[in-house]
């Protein structure tokens, strides 16, 4: 759901950016090493593409770094150099996959789906709560038997409270993995979201699934 892209090379970095909020990812941009080790170890990606010639730390070592950090999130290096032994050395460092410039955007998504598939391998792909439904990796929402029709936004929104139900999931929390780390929290976006999740999933329902804990978040009771 949220991205981490480094990337020194603006253009190339802001198409990235660009083309993957299209998708529905959040994504945050890195243009040098040192502020994507920071990024990196402070905030929560899903998934890093890290570009191998960066400037003040290197891809090769930022991805040697991170591993070492014991940071697990998957990455997908980028590079223009296409010879085995580079291959094989971000491999070696800790990478999950690697991509040769100029790539196409298609491709580069395939690779992503295919890395956020593995890394829920350990996480169920159907998440459920009372009679409500979503499938992750198909993108569908079924409640009653009847299928829902939601945005992006709102699907990683509502799989977002479903992977923590039972749980108070606050403001911060929804700001920081479904969106990204310019978001402004004082807008109301967040409330304009869990209101049309509402209105889709719970009215004219006998049992109201999202609930508003006052002064705290929400939660999606089991």
């Amino acid at each position: 759901m949220r991205i981490l892209v480094i990337e020194d090379e603006k253009h190339i970095a802001d198409f990235i950016r660009q083309g993957l909020k299209e998708e529905g990812y959040a994504v945050d941009v890195a243009y040098d090493g040192e502020k994507g080790y920071f990024l990196a170890g402070t905030e929560s990606y899903d998934v890093i593409i890290l570009d191998l010639m960066i400037p003040k730390i290197d891809g090769l070592t930022l991805c040697k770094n991170l591993r070492r950090d014991k940071i697990s999130i998957p990455i997908i290096m980028l590079t223009a150099k296409h010879s085995v032994d580079n291959k094989v050395a971000g491999l070696d460092a800790g990478a999950n996959d690697y991509l040769t410039k100029p790539f196409a955007f298609k491709e580069l998504l395939a690779r992503i789906r295919a890395l956020l598939r593995q890394s829920r391998v350990e996480t169920a792909l159907i998440l459920q709560a009372d009679d409500l439904m979503i499938d992750v990796a198909a993108h569908k929402t079924i409640r009653g038997g009847e299928e829902i029709i939601l945005t992006t936004k709102e699907f990683f929104l509502l799989e977002f409270l479903l992977q923590h139900a039972n749980e108070v999931v606050t403001r911060t929390a929804i700001s920081e993995h479904v969106w990204d780390v310019n978001f402004d929290t004082t807008t109301n976006v967040i409330d304009v979201h869990i209101n049309a999740l509402r209105k889709k999933i719970d009215s004219g329902r006998k049992k109201q699934l999202i609930e508003t804990i006052r002064g705290r978040g929400y939660m999606i009771r089991t």
